[in-house]
């Protein structure tokens, strides 16, 4: 995974749209749609403050675990695309987050 663009500026993890999370979870077991995706990683920033100083790693995340099992790019729980998208610009908790690069097989 090179990459995860994100534009949930609401979260902790964010630093000019990409990922600071020491892993990231995307959920939505059964999706049909990207909107029945989400983050499980999404920390709100203001509860959260700001967690962009990530220590177990060189920088963004790096580490993406996808238990959407109906995604055509899921491999054995590892997302095969090197980038995605994450968005749910006005998410207050981790439900009101998607998985933009979703697609159904």
């Amino acid at each position: 995974m090179d990459r995860i663009e994100c534009s949930v500026t609401s979260c902790s993890h964010n630093k000019g749209h990409v990922c600071y999370s020491n892993r990231v979870n995307i959920g939505g077991k059964s999706a049909e749609k990207e909107g029945q995706t989400c983050c499980g990683s999404f920390l709100n920033r203001v509860l959260y403050s700001d967690l962009t100083n990530n220590t177990n790693s060189q920088g963004s995340c790096d580490t993406l675990v996808c238990f959407v099992k109906s995604c055509r790019y899921n491999e054995n729980t590892l997302c095969d695309l090197k980038q995605i998208h994450v968005g749910g610009n006005s998410a207050e908790i981790y439900d009101e987050t998607l998985c933009e690069s979703f697609d159904k097989k």
